[in-house]
């Protein structure tokens, strides 16, 4: 992976500084440590940052076609490049670079748009064609690489990064409602819509198409068009998979194929290694195929109950590779790490484990590493999440038509345990905006109660005039055809995984520390065979993740393919020890919450002390504490990037990095 960056004057060729690309560049400097690179004409300006791991002597950027008209910079890989550049060859091109980066300026010239027929794996480019007078920015199927852009007056200008956008000094830093309300509607930002207003997220599977006018009067044209979208067989139609020992071989040669494409580099690669099922595959598999040197990487949290190291070391043992690399992270590291995370995600993170894996990252690095593959896509691909079971029980109440029983559950159980709550009619709205009924709904449900807790008037109004739900715009007519839980695989991918997993858990924190991190169960084959199946595969009872159990016990120990997921996370109440942190106290007084204007300052002082004498098992606490995290985080998040007086913490500068100068308050 490496960061990429680039503005273009939509009104013409009007001329621009050096300094601006150079500046967008630096402030992503960590994406890319190994090289940069620029092309500039007039009117438009291309920068990169690399992270060499393929082609290392010869792939430096923007890499061009034959006769330098098509120029392209690019974050990213393509898994399958030797297969694809020998096609290219046998098709006439000429290539003379190792880098994968090349296959994108021949597929334009023979394909245009329909290229991304050809394009697999995790990537963000933009591409300039001189003959066409046309920018190209495109990103992969389900969100891997970022890549925001932004519209300010005639100039567009996108980065893999919101950092890179400001330091362009043409970027004001001012806040978008509704991205806030995104975060507390899904713990995530699944996108287009971000915190920053008028920056935007392009889609997974999305293109932009970028024409920009000129001296003759021609009117610029900027188009966004999704090149691929996520579907399922219609419900029956999904292949029952009558041979389950057929079918676990058909997965074991997929996903087998997926990590062999994804160890290749010119670099060693590792691999994290939690103990879960997921990513004791990943690397049992990786072991196999590289051999038993691989380094694999864990984080040890100081809780008994979240601590996975065991787990990590006897799945070490059993695959036959030395014991991981452990990185520890006990409570305090969650406050001493938050700023630097908050600054890495550009967004508020309500999930503390982030820091968690910010900090491992750092420990790949630190040891030589540039590359790790890791498990995520299980979970959201095989109905890998604990709210499934629930939703699944939950909907045998609903026995009679007309009647929803289980909503009446629900209401019954979230008022005994006090909990505020949304109206019958707001829940209706949301599913009907899902295509049915969602185990998403009830997941999120209780961080989305936080916003009746402590929104402010600005914020009350955002929630009266928009469901956040409707923004993720699911294609209706396809999901009411699918299988409800499919409907739950398609939120998992837009919210959680593009939004949050890929995001705060993976590209963000690992290129923080020039870390690529690489996804197999996000191959594109490994998705549509389990996409095509019946969900019974995925969820047989209440045994999730069937499939890949099933899977899992010619690889690892039984204990762990027989293990129950476990979300990892770590401890949530960080925030709320005694003695408080300062600069936690500096975010949530008077003085900043009114500052800010987002949140109800006396709810908020009322829930600070409040919460300590709910039981601490409740889901009341729960509830409260959830929301008091995401308060936090939204007040650290203003203070690092639109205005820096909330508190004693280092605050963004003009060039994108944290300063350093400032520091916490003692005491």
């Amino acid at each position: 992976m490496c960061g990429i960056a680039g503005i273009i004057d939509l009104a013409g060729g009007r001329t621009l500084g050096d300094d601006v690309i150079h500046r967008m560049t630096q402030a992503i400097i960590h994406r890319g440590p190994d090289e940069e690179g620029y092309f500039q004409r007039p009117g438009l300006a291309l920068g990169s940052r690399r992270l060499s791991i393929v082609g290392l002597a010869d792939g430096q950027q923007p890499v061009t076609n034959e006769d330098r008209t098509v120029f392209v910079v690019f974050n990213g890989e393509f898994f399958d490049f030797p297969e694809r550049r020998a096609e290219l060859k046998s098709r006439g091109h000429r290539l003379v670079t190792h880098c994968d980066t090349e296959i994108i300026p021949h597929y334009w010239e023979d394909d245009q748009e329909r290229m991304f027929e050809h394009l697999r794996g995790q990537f963000a480019f933009a591409l300039w064609d001189d003959r066409r007078r046309c920018l190209v920015l495109g990103r992969d199927r389900f969100g891997i690489a970022p890549l925001y852009w932004t519209k300010q007056g005639d100039w567009l200008l996108f980065a893999s990064e919101i950092k890179a956008l400001l330091a362009s000094g043409m970027v004001p830093a001012e806040p978008d409602l509704r991205g806030i309300d995104h975060i507390f509607t899904f713990s995530a930002l699944p996108g287009p819509t971000t915190c920053f207003r008028g920056v935007k997220l392009l889609q997974a599977g999305h293109y932009l198409m970028i024409r920009p006018g000129d001296q003759s009067g021609t009117a610029p044209k900027v188009k966004e068009r999704a090149y691929w979208k996520m579907d399922f067989p219609d419900r029956g139609e999904e292949d029952r998979g009558e041979n389950a020992k057929a079918l676990v071989d058909r997965f074991e040669n997929l996903l087998l194929n997926a990590v062999e494409e994804r160890l290749r580099a010119d670099v060693p690669v590792g691999s994290y290694l939690s103990g879960g099922v997921d990513s004791s595959v990943i690397a049992a598999l990786a072991c196999h195929v590289k051999g038993p040197a691989i380094n694999t990487y864990t984080v040890r949290v100081d809780a008994p109950d979240m601590d996975e190291l065991d787990a990590a070391n006897l799945v070490a043992r059993h695959i036959g590779t030395k014991p991981p690399i452990v990185q520890n992270f006990r409570t305090e590291d969650v406050l001493n790490t938050y700023p630097h995370l908050i600054h890495s995600a550009e967004a508020p993170v309500i999930d503390t484990s982030c820091a968690a894996l910010l900090q491992l990252a750092g420990r790949v690095h630190s040891s030589n590493q540039k590359v790790v593959l890791t498990g995520e896509g299980a979970d959201e691909w095989l109905i890998g999440y604990p709210w499934y079971k629930a939703a699944k029980i939950l909907n045998f109440l609903d026995v009679i038509p007309g009647i929803p029983l289980s909503d009446v559950f629900r209401r019954g159980y979230l008022g005994w345990h006090h909990v505020p709550q949304y109206s019958a009619s707001f829940r209706r709205e949301v599913e009907d905006s899902l295509g049915g009924p969602n185990a998403w709904i009830d997941a999120y449900g209780l961080l989305g109660i936080s916003k009746l807790r402590f929104y402010a008037p600005p914020l009350r109004e955002v929630l009266r005039k928009h469901n956040a739900w409707a923004d993720l715009k699911i294609p209706l007519d396809r999901a009411k055809r699918w299988h409800p839980l499919n409907r739950g695989v398609w939120v998992a991918a837009r919210v959680t995984l593009a939004g949050h997993l890929l995001q705060a858990k993976g590209d963000r924190v690992a290129m923080n520390s020039s870390v690529e991190v690489r996804y197999p169960f996000l191959d594109e084959e490994v998705f549509s065979f389990l996409a095509s199946l019946d969900p019974r595969w995925k969820l047989r009872g209440f045994r999730d993740k069937h499939l890949l159990r099933l899977l899992a016990k010619r690889w690892v120990p039984p204990s762990v393919y027989r293990r129950q997921k476990q979300i990892f996370r770590a401890p949530l109440d960080s925030f709320h020890i005694e003695p408080e942190p300062p600069f936690v106290g500096q975010l949530m007084s008077e003085e900043s919450l009114r500052r800010t204007g987002y949140f109800d300052v006396e709810q908020v002082r009322h829930w600070r002390h409040a919460f300590r004498q709910l039981r601490p098992d409740s889901l009341e606490r729960l509830s409260v504490e959830m929301g008091l995290v995401a308060v936090v985080a939204t007040q650290l998040w203003h203070h690092l990037f639109i205005k820096p007086d909330l508190a004693e913490i280092p605050s963004l500068t003009a060039s994108g990095e944290l300063a350093q100068k400032a520091s916490l308050r003692s005491g």
